[in-house]
């Protein structure tokens, strides 16, 4: 086995675009000549959106804040704050990824004009969603984004990619028909109490009731499960493990960490707007779905051969973290809010460094990589630090994440939550470890040929890093008051 045929899922020569549209020698050189400026422009422009970002983060105290714009309809406030800076710094990392594995292959220059334009329309996309002030608009651009990304998704190297594109945008179509129903139930609730309901994210609160509704709850009920979906949350994460594994590296990586916050920032606006209001249901509700999440995963890692497949159900097991400390709230809140900005770069390292095991190895199959560390020194080093960031080790962010939410659980009384939090988290812990530690370091199976790599492929996975630790140890003050500020705005 060699690198030449065992080219990662950018680079792969099955890959959809490369098999439907093959192209003569002479012409593919005049198309590289003609595209080479693609990728520099998208690093360039993925750079000047996190500028953006941290200068609007550096000058608008949150004395400041809300500020709204376009009629009421995007607001920018502490949550879209967050995750502005957050998708921005993941999304410059995916560029220059991109960027380092596009100058040596011809397969992905190929399509790189249309994979920019879609990540760059995504991207706007996001970024609208995560200023909505309205939630059928935000309902709207997270739809919007899955057909923006479902084209990626069919540039993957699985045997038929278009087929699993078709089944996570049915996914999608279904969790969000579920939500738009919680939408109408909402309605149909104002409607019998004979009051106006608005759709705005700071005016729905004055149509709800904080007496008994059926109707209500069934709002309620639906939103949070149709939206549980899309974060992949059981019942509704069938999507998840096979789209993750199917897509491109990067695009596992962009629908992992980028949309999955929009699908978040959703969630806390539902929490916003009923805060305070049936919070015992919405406790129970995350709280159910958040143990079935975290069992799920439990038993799947166990059983799971494929790395790309584990990095997945580990994305179920987060989710199933996350759900667990928002049904406490209180204490547990500004715990949920760092463990979710920690996880938005321990999934891009995870994925990006996956990508580099694929191109060498040619296989998501963890018995042929068995030697990684040996093969891939840095490679291995940095997927092992993702690990160990995964499972929640300091220094990571995720370590005093987890202690935080686990302490804020144990402070709200629910010692079942505790105990099932910490049995899963063991096992997931053990499987992982099973799974992936003589991958890295036991005796090598296979001779491959290691490509060379360049430094700047490195440069995005060391900065996710370094993030992580700096979270996990000394965050900035503006930064805590951020992540506080959001916290409280969910109910912490």
């Amino acid at each position: 086995m060699t690198a030449s045929n065992s080219i990662a899922n950018e680079t792969s020569s099955t890959s959809w675009a490369a098999d439907q549209y093959p192209f003569p020698s002479h012409l593919a050189d005049e198309l590289v000549h003609g595209t080479h400026w693609i990728s520099p422009a998208l690093v360039g422009i993925a750079l000047l959106m996190w500028l953006t970002s941290m200068g609007v983060f550096l000058t608008h105290p949150l004395s400041e804040l809300p500020l709204y714009f376009a009629h009421r309809y995007l607001v920018l406030d502490a949550t879209s704050l967050l995750f502005m800076v957050v998708i921005n710094t993941v999304f410059l990392g995916i560029c220059v990824y991109l960027y380092s594995r596009e100058r040596n292959t011809p397969a992905l220059t190929r399509d790189i004009r249309s994979r920019a334009a879609l990540m760059l329309l995504f991207m706007a996309v996001i970024h609208i969603g995560l200023m909505a002030n309205h939630l059928v608009l935000l309902w709207t651009l997270i739809e919007i984004s899955t057909l923006c990304a479902a084209p990626l998704v069919a540039r993957g190297d699985v045997a038929n990619p278009r087929a699993v594109a078709w089944r996570y945008m049915l996914y999608s179509v279904m969790t969000l028909a579920i939500t738009f129903l919680g939408f109408m139930c909402l309605t149909q609730s104002a409607h019998l109490r004979g009051v106006e309901v608005s759709f705005m994210v700071d005016q729905l609160g004055e149509s709800l009731t904080r007496e008994s509704s059926a109707w209500q709850r069934l709002g309620l009920s639906f939103m949070l499960f149709g939206l549980g979906g899309k974060l992949g949350l059981a019942p509704l994460y069938g999507w998840l493990p096979e789209t993750y594994e199917a897509a491109p590296t990067s695009t596992s990586a962009l629908l992992a960490s980028v949309q999955f916050n929009l699908s978040m920032v959703a969630v806390f606006r539902i929490l916003q707007i009923f805060h305070g209001v049936d919070a015992g249901f919405v406790s129970q509700e995350l709280l159910v779905m958040g143990y079935i999440s975290l069992v799920v995963a439990a038993i799947q890692i166990m059983a799971c051969t494929n790395y790309k497949r584990l990095i997945a159900y580990a994305c179920v097991s987060s989710s199933g973290v996350i759900a667990l400390g928002l049904s406490v709230g209180k204490a547990a809140a500004y715990g949920v809010v760092l463990y979710i900005v920690s996880n938005a770069f321990v999934k891009s390292l995870l994925f990006l460094t996956a990508g580099r095991m694929r191109a060498v190895y040619g296989t998501n199959e963890v018995d042929p990589l068995s030697g990684v560390i040996r093969t891939l020194p840095l490679a291995g080093l940095l997927f092992t630090l993702g690990i160990f960031a995964l499972l929640g080790f300091p220094p990571f962010a995720s370590f005093l994440a987890e202690m935080l939410i686990l302490s804020g659980i144990v402070q709200a009384g629910n010692l079942l939550a505790f105990t099932l939090m910490c049995v899963m988290l063991t096992v997931i812990f053990v499987a992982t470890g099973r799974t992936v530690f003589p991958m890295l370091w036991g005796a090598p199976k296979v001779t491959v040929t290691v490509p060379p790599q360049s430094w700047i492929t490195l440069l995005p996975k060391l900065g996710f890093v370094a993030v992580l630790v700096m979270l996990g140890t000394y965050t900035p003050d503006p930064f805590t008051d951020l992540l506080r500020a959001v916290a409280v705005s969910i109910g912490g």
